[in-house]
């Protein structure tokens, strides 16, 4: 029994001279131990083995919490205990299981049981891995479910407005990701809601979260419906003018917010997003930036990309805040970038992060002598982020959306773009 390893216990008493006479005829290791040691020696002194040889007058249940040790540490020896007369301690044994040795201990018969117990032993391994290898590729393939799953919760097309162009890019850094991005109308069609957003950590958990506030914010905001909004008496801005759209905007991130906080703040589970709604008609944009990157606008002149300032926390940390809204313009030529953290912290194999100066001097050097359209923008920095993270693993979702408003009109209206992921 070349592949035998035998752990004998020296505990009183000790095994008779027969029993350790037929061992020494076998071709097994004998490994000496007591079970002091099995019980408490630290995890990486513990032996290898496949059978445990015990007296029966050891309990059986310490032998039993012995072999749960050795077990929980990657060993998994079979017990055989053996008795000269002890014949109702050995019952005890029987009874939990473990196999035994009576005389005559002759080294055939040794030989025969302890290869029994070996093979039982390997039987026992190769059954645990089998089952570690179907929970491994059941685990795996909810994991795939849960992918189709949260990939149903994203636009598969988007709805873009006549003169208005949207590209984005979507990579998560495992299977399901706690990033997000939605694009859909609202107030009969009047206005466009743009959401990036990023829900913290990643996997399972955060997907499940980015499945929940996606769902929240788009249901609330479209049952808004058409409504104005006083933006001083309800954002805390100075500015006292009528906008469509502000209502549902502020409605939606308000309302998710109360929610999370309400129900989930334990899970400690929040986002950080920007939600935009712009007027395609005049490319006026009020929009609400929840602790989020701030999205960069890109003039049609090249200049140096300007960053839209953040106006609230990110929802699910402070119950009852108040968020105040933002405003901008997208005049033709302009293109607004929206992106997640996984793009400035994108990290090469030594660990350092791209960087948001380094994204800034990437547009700046970019776009002098040359318009650039969304797509421009949205191919260059993933560029960029690829080749600074080269061999290293993904970090982090990335996100990136950039609406871009062309100079010349693109003439009818301009159908359904598919996002590119």
């Amino acid at each position: 029994m070349p592949s035998t390893t035998v752990i004998v216990l020296g505990d009183r008493p000790a095994p008779p001279d027969t029993l350790l006479a037929a061992l020494r005829t076998m071709d097994a290791e004998l490994v000496a131990g007591d079970l002091a040691q099995l019980l408490n020696a630290p995890a990486e002194l513990l032996p290898r083995a496949d059978v445990l040889l015990a007296p029966a007058e050891v309990p059986g249940e310490s032998v039993r919490a012995a072999v749960r040790r050795l077990r929980r540490w990657g060993a998994a020896p079979v017990v055989v205990v053996w008795t000269v007369a002890g014949f109702a301690a050995l019952e005890a044994h029987v009874r939990l299981g473990h196999d035994y040795l009576v005389p005559p201990f002759l080294p055939a018969l040794v030989a025969a049981r302890l290869l029994s117990c070996s093979e039982r032993a390997e039987l026992g391994r190769t059954l645990r891995e089998a089952d570690a290898r179907a929970e491994l590729m059941s685990y795996e393939k909810e994991l795939e479910i849960g992918r189709e799953i949260q990939a149903g919760f994203l636009p598969e097309a988007l709805p873009v407005p006549e003169g208005w162009e949207i590209d984005v890019r979507f990579r998560p850094a495992r299977q399901v990701a706690g990033d997000f991005y939605d694009v859909f109308e609202l107030v009969h069609r009047r206005r466009l809601a743009v959401v990036v957003a990023d829900v913290c950590d990643k996997g399972v958990g955060s997907a499940l979260f980015m499945a929940l506030i996606r769902s929240l914010l788009r249901h609330t905001a479209e049952q808004s419906g058409l409504q104005h909004l006083m933006a001083a008496g309800r954002a805390g801005s100075s500015r006292r003018i009528p906008v469509v759209g502000a209502t549902p905007l502020l409605n939606a991130v308000t309302a998710t917010n109360g929610y999370l906080t309400r129900n989930h703040l334990r899970q400690g589970y929040f986002a950080t997003l920007f939600f935009g709604v712009l007027d395609p008609a005049t490319g006026s944009l009020v929009y609400i930036n929840g602790g989020h990157n701030p999205p960069l606008l890109l003039d049609a002149d090249g200049g140096r990309p300007v960053a839209l300032d953040v106006t609230g926390p990110a929802v699910g940390v402070l119950p009852d805040c108040v968020y105040t809204l933002g405003y901008a313009q997208l005049d033709p030529g302009d293109t607004l970038f929206v992106f997640t953290d996984g793009v400035p912290e994108a990290r090469c194999p030594d660990g350092r992060f791209l960087g948001d100066e380094r994204m800034l001097d990437l547009l700046a050097e970019a776009r002098p002598g040359r318009p650039m359209t969304g797509r421009d923008v949205v191919d260059m920095m993933d560029r960029a982020v690829r080749e600074h993270t080269g061999s290293a693993e993904q970090h982090d979702d990335v996100t990136m959306l950039a609406l871009h408003r062309p100079r010349a009109a693109r003439g009818p209206y301009a159908g359904r773009r598919r996002a590119v992921a």
